[in-house]
């Protein structure tokens, strides 16, 4: 009998064979491999088995039964096959899911990780997915993601884009969340906040599917009598998925997976996939949620703590001021008296002297020297004073004219100019006006010297968001930063009797009220101070 297929031959040429192909040259010497790989699926060789039929073989009917078993189980290992495949992808899709979702606690990051991979090609492939979280303090399931296309253009621009830069998954979760998180947020905003319900409804189906811990298929859910109508309409689909996100027995949301373009069947296996996959999701967004809250503890302990010190600084430095204002008083006063009786028989006695008297110029000396000590003595009463200012609400025009007002002659006799520029609209400002027109005089007619040429002070006052900046610009000064910074340390100078001690005293009066008080040596001439004064009581802030 001829036969037409080359199953019994040892070896054949490559046109001998019409199931071979380019790269299986191996198959011409291999006849056992051949007939296993190629005959069973040869028409010659069924040719050839028909014709073993038709001659009565008896071997006929055993080589149709073998052919026809070999055939079945050929067909069931190469399911097996596909199916080991897709499982050996679907662990390293969860493996690199599980990698991300375990080492991050940005929230941002753990949901853009969780839906990209739901509607990715790479990952689940459902075309929507919206995600629900618990709000326990609010009694609320409430939306709070969407991500997918809102329509088939959109879908379309989407899918090109993907195919086009050819990203794996942790890229395209990285891409989402960098470039689409905030504009897919803002897509779904009207759906996430109708997807909202409260924990307590125990008949509405994402409660349902939430409490029993188990996913839930919908098919028919315009028909469906556990489906709100609502619900339905929303959503817009006959079919979708509930995914409840369970951590440890807590509910921690829901995602809602549906195919809104295509329509593709979600079947059982995507069930169980989706399934296995949501609990490292609820358990990473637990954890990242936790992770913000201990943040925000943190934060506020922080600051706390911080508060804490620098109160307890403050009242370090309040006893040591204390103590210091306790003892200057204390010298002051001692003090005060006799140089009081010194001061009023010289004055007496200097009214009394005629012009010719030798003395009388002896009884100036002293006259004047009283006055020094006595200032000098009102400066140090004046910084016990400082420690306990008394605030109210002041207009900072007549602050600054009252001040301008009671330095008048003194700078006029000095040949100064001076000027105010007052700002629009300014509010009252709580201070101590006392100790405030204290350190403006004390600005205005301070003693440093390295006088130069320009004698004039400008003022200005201008509105900001804290309260009101008050600048002095007094261009008749020469001296350094360093200088400057020198002098606003109390009794930093001791050349001359109270020198330096009122910019100091000006420092630390406005430090206890909490105002800011900036001193800074001009570029070419002059000081420039900055005072800013607040416009409510500190409770008030």
């Amino acid at each position: 009998m001829d036969r037409e297929c080359c199953w019994n031959r040892d070896v054949i040429e490559l046109a001998d064979c019409p199931e071979m192909g380019p790269g299986e040259e191996d198959l011409l010497v291999s006849k056992r491999q051949r007939n296993l790989e190629k005959c069973c699926e040869c028409h010659k060789f069924l040719t050839d088995l028909k014709q073993l039929r038709g001659d009565a073989n008896p071997l006929a009917p055993v080589l149709a039964s073998f052919l026809g078993e070999f055939r079945r189980q050929k067909n069931q290992i190469q399911s097996l096959v596909s199916f080991l495949d897709n499982k050996t992808l679907e662990i390293r899709f969860l493996h690199e899911l599980g990698s991300v979702l375990q080492s991050s606690v940005d929230l941002d990051e753990v949901l853009s990780v969780a839906l990209t991979a739901i509607t990715a090609g790479k990952g689940f492939g459902m075309n929507r997915a919206f995600l629900l979280l618990t709000d326990r303090s609010a009694g609320l399931l409430r939306g709070h993601l969407g991500i997918g296309p809102r329509n088939l253009e959109e879908a379309g621009q989407v899918w090109n884009e993907i195919a086009q830069n050819d990203m794996d998954l942790k890229s395209l979760a990285q891409n989402f969340r960098l470039n689409k998180l905030s504009s897919e947020r803002a897509k779904f905003h009207d759906l996430l906040e109708q997807l909202t319900v409260p924990l307590a409804n125990k008949k509405h189906i994402l409660i349902k599917a939430l409490d029993g811990k188990r996913p839930i298929m919908v098919e028919g859910a315009f028909q469906h009598p556990d489906v709100p109508p609502e619900l339905a309409r929303l959503l817009g689909v006959d079919t979708f998925l509930l995914m409840p996100l369970i951590s440890r027995n807590r509910r921690v949301g829901m995602i809602i997976a549906d195919n809104f373009i295509t329509h593709r069947t979600i079947t059982e296996e995507d069930m169980r996939s989706i399934e296995s996959f949501g609990f490292p999701v609820a358990f990473a967004i637990e954890r990242a949620s936790l992770y913000d809250k201990l943040q925000v503890e943190l934060d506020r302990v922080t600051a706390a703590g911080k508060k804490l010190k620098e109160q307890q600084e403050l009242i370090v430095r309040m006893e040591s001021m204390a103590l210091v204002g306790r003892i200057t008083s204390s010298v002051a006063h001692s003090v005060r008296n006799p140089l009081m009786i010194i001061g009023g028989f010289a004055r007496s006695m200097l009214k009394n002297s005629p012009e010719s008297d030798p003395k009388r110029t002896f009884i100036e000396s002293i006259v004047a020297e009283t006055r020094q000590l006595e200032g000098v003595l009102d400066e140090i009463l004046n910084y016990s004073d400082s420690l306990y200012p008394t605030k109210d609400f002041w207009d900072v025009s007549q602050l600054v004219e009252t001040a301008l007002r009671d330095t008048a002659d003194n700078l006029t006799s000095l040949g100064y100019a001076t000027s105010y520029s007052p700002g629009d609209d300014l509010p009252p400002v709580y201070i101590d006006f006392k100790q405030l027109s204290y350190c403006l005089r004390t600005v205005l007619q301070n003693d440093i010297a390295g006088i130069g040429v320009d004698l004039s002070i400008a003022i200005w006052s201008q509105r900001c968001e804290d309260g009101v900046i008050l600048r002095i610009e007094d261009h008749s000064r020469h001296i350094t930063q360093a200088e400057l910074d020198h002098l606003l340390v109390p009794f930093s100078e001791t050349r001359d009797l109270g020198a330096g001690l009122g910019l100091a005293l000006c420092k630390t009066m406005l430090e206890k009220q909490g105002i800011p008080f900036i001193v800074q040596a001009g570029e070419n001439d002059g000081i420039r101070y900055t005072i800013t004064l607040p416009t409510r009581k500190e409770e008030q802030t």
